[in-house]
């Protein structure tokens, strides 16, 4: 007969073996979540983070675990029963993966990894305790790039801005000088604000770091709204002021003051700069407060010792089954998951750009070459920029012709819009409207719509049309565009692709309808030729 003290140790002892299998299985089903994301997670590692407007990426881990350490000591008492929500949002997370996976978009990837996690852990340690720890895991929202065409369109706005304010800074030193777009003109030279002046590399980090020292510091929770969102128009009018200073000295002391050593000193002085100014904000909402103690007391940066195990976890296999699915969901689908990059793409057989006709009709074309830096970006697999003129056609502008083709539009290489592009170098789209150009007929047997959209820098202003060619369709929508890539990569194996784009100027008291009348001329002479190109 087994006595009550035994029974008791015995008993213990199966909750405590009961508990470990849990701990088990949760480290096992993390490791496997980690195999199947890896390459998106490995690519935003090894390239993404290398990138200066996300280099602070690596910290991002570290200081999210900093986070759930001060929260473990509360979390066995949170921590009960599995929730049944965890296994329905991994399962929309494996989704997400498949989407991602299928459009040729890391980021979305990126972020199935981290709803996936967070399925895991609400299929462990249910609601509340994965509520006790979600500040760490919002946090890691901040190691994840922004979406291309969001980053594209953000720098080249902030590039604008930030020009316009640093002609603002220059102007006060009674500095002649004259902005044309991002083109800062000071006579003797010209600075071009580009992509890696525009603060998105002050941006991320202060954001990060802004979320960071609002979730810590104890106050009112709009006086922790006003910290995080502050740290946008500080970091705005820092690169500005950077820019500015920037033009005044190379007034003073000639263009080595941009470049080497003290350009990118002078980088890190504004970044100081803008966390300074950070707390200084925080201090005058203490000082507002009249909280007493100092400031630093109301920082939550305690470094609490912990006293509790992983014996202290009330795991066992009935409060816990939510975890068991999880487990049986990442088991069941991974096969099927990992084998979605290795799948063989049949593209068509098409005719390399290098046999387009340069001398068409009454157009005679001059063939251009893109910088190895644009093409390293782009990724594309062929590609042909030319401007065609009609010499019969005195008045006439050239017609720029870009048609870019992927043979495959995978993870990192695929079409980047002109929506994003095209505000590079100063340009504003002033309009842009969906159009059927008239007496064309598309290859799918409809009318050819096309983007059109007109843009301007200063007095110049141009005219542009463009479309993309998805494996027989039409497209002008970026969004619809990925779907389709998605639904042909997983119902047909295709992902190739092609972007059509043409330009021309148009004059100064010129009417519009004639630069339409001209674009629509070139498509209807060189469509024809299109399909044999892009199939």
């Amino acid at each position: 007969m087994t006595s009550a003290p035994s029974l008791a140790i015995y008993t213990q002892a199966a909750h405590q073996r009961s508990s470990a299998l849990v701990w088990l299985l949760l480290i096992l089903s993390f490791g496997f979540l980690l195999f199947i994301f890896r390459e998106a997670l490995a690519y935003m590692l090894l390239n993404d983070w290398t990138r200066e407007e996300y280099s602070h990426g690596y910290m991002i881990p570290l200081v999210s675990a900093f986070l759930v350490y001060q929260r473990l000591n509360q979390l066995p008492a949170a921590a009960q029963q599995g929730s049944w929500w965890g296994p329905v949002i991994l399962l929309a997370a494996l989704a997400t993966f498949v989407l991602g996976e299928m459009s040729a978009i890391y980021t979305l990837i990126q972020y199935g990894f981290l709803l996936a996690l967070y399925g895991l852990l609400l299929s462990t340690f249910g609601v509340h305790g994965t509520h006790l720890v979600g500040i760490a895991l919002i946090y890691l929202i901040f190691m994840i790039p922004l979406p291309n065409f969001l980053y594209f369109n953000l720098s080249s706005q902030l590039q604008l801005i930030s020009s316009q304010i640093g002609v603002a800074v220059i102007r006060l030193f009674d500095i002649s000088v004259f902005l044309e777009g991002n083109v800062i003109d000071l006579g003797a030279m010209k600075l071009q604000v580009v992509e890696a002046c525009s603060g998105l590399r002050y941006l991320f980090p202060l954001m990060s770091f802004g979320f960071l020292i609002a979730y810590l510091y104890q106050a009112p929770l709009w006086q922790r709204a006003l910290l995080f969102l502050s740290t946008i128009p500080i970091t705005v009018l820092m690169n500005s002021f950077r820019i500015g200073v920037i033009g005044v000295t190379i007034d003073r002391w000639g263009i080595k003051m941009a470049e080497g050593f003290l350009h990118d000193f002078e980088g890190w002085i504004v970044f100081m700069g803008c966390v300074g100014i950070l707390f200084l904000e925080a201090l005058c909402l203490h000082w507002l407060t009249r909280t007493p103690g100092s400031m630093l007391d109301r920082l939550q940066l305690d470094l609490p010792r912990i006293t509790v195990s992983w014996r202290d976890y009330g795991f066992n296999w009935q409060k816990q089954r939510p975890l068991l699915v999880a487990a049986v969901l990442l088991l069941v689908t991974a096969p099927w998951l990992l084998s979605l990059n290795e799948r063989a793409e049949t593209p068509p057989a098409r005719k390399a750009f290098a046999q387009f006709p340069l001398l068409h009709g009454q157009w005679i074309g001059r063939e251009n070459a893109l910088d190895r830096e644009v093409l390293d970006t782009l990724k594309l697999s062929d590609y042909i920029i030319a401007d065609f003129t009609q010499p019969s056609a005195a008045t006439a502008q050239p017609v720029n012709l870009y048609m870019a083709w992927y043979q495959s539009q995978k993870k990192g290489a695929s079409i980047h819009s002109p929506r994003s592009c095209i505000p590079g170098g100063g340009w504003r789209m002033d309009e842009l409207t969906q159009y059927n150009v008239p007496n064309i007929q598309h290859a799918n047997g409809g009318p050819l719509r096309v983007n059109r959209a007109i843009i301007r820098k200063d007095s110049s202003a141009q005219l542009v049309y463009y479309w993309f060619e998805g494996r027989g369709r039409n497209i002008t929508d970026e969004y619809l565009a990925k779907w389709y890539i998605f639904q042909d990569s997983l119902l047909h194996s295709r992902s190739d692709g092609a972007l059509v784009r043409v330009i021309t100027n148009v004059p100064e008291d010129t009417d519009i309808a004639d630069s339409d009348r001209h674009l629509q001329q070139f498509l209807r002479d060189f469509y024809p030729l299109l399909p044999a190109y892009a199939p």
